[in-house]
């Protein structure tokens, strides 16, 4: 009996063995960065989906609502390209350019209304998001995802269709 319960441990190790060296490690490709352009940007809306800052921290106050995320709409306005901050409390927008695969906003205009707590942080903290470097890359579902990186926080928004 304890010849056979030898062999059949045996046999169970060298199984696994072989199993495990036979094994294939997945390939894992790094996403492919997307140029910004102004078409790309204007074929979605984006819905962010994920921001923290350079801690680690959520930036909670884009978060009070989940059924109203921030979400940016960039769109041509006669000769003109612009983009809008959706679900602020105040309206509030600017024209914006493409320049060396960046974009690059004009003055925001927003209304000037007195919104409550957590709206008025809300949207101080929009502004704040809406700064920096941006990137387009697609995430395991093929969906695009546009990164909003700068030296307080990296923001993530996903292509919604409009």
């Amino acid at each position: 009996m304890k010849n056979m319960t030898k062999i059949m441990m045996a046999a169970t190790l060298a199984v696994g063995t072989l199993a495990a060296g036979c094994q294939t490690t997945p390939s894992v490709t790094a996403p492919v960065t997307q140029p910004i352009t102004v078409d790309a940007l204007q074929a979605y809306n984006w819905q962010l989906v994920d921001a923290k800052r350079s801690n680690g921290d959520k930036v909670s106050q884009l978060f009070f609502d989940p059924s109203k995320p921030l979400t940016l709409k960039f769109f041509k306005d006669g000769t003109s390209n612009r983009i809008t901050f959706a679900n602020t409390c105040n309206n509030m927008g600017a024209s914006y350019s493409v320049v060396n695969d960046n974009v690059v906003l004009g003055n925001v205009m927003s209304t000037m209304m007195a919104c409550p707590e957590p709206q008025a942080s809300f949207d101080t903290a929009t502004m704040a998001t809406v700064q920096g470097k941006y990137s387009i890359n697609n995430n395991a579902n093929n969906v695009p995802i546009l990164t909003i990186r700068n030296a307080n926080q990296v923001a993530y928004f996903k292509a919604v269709a409009k």
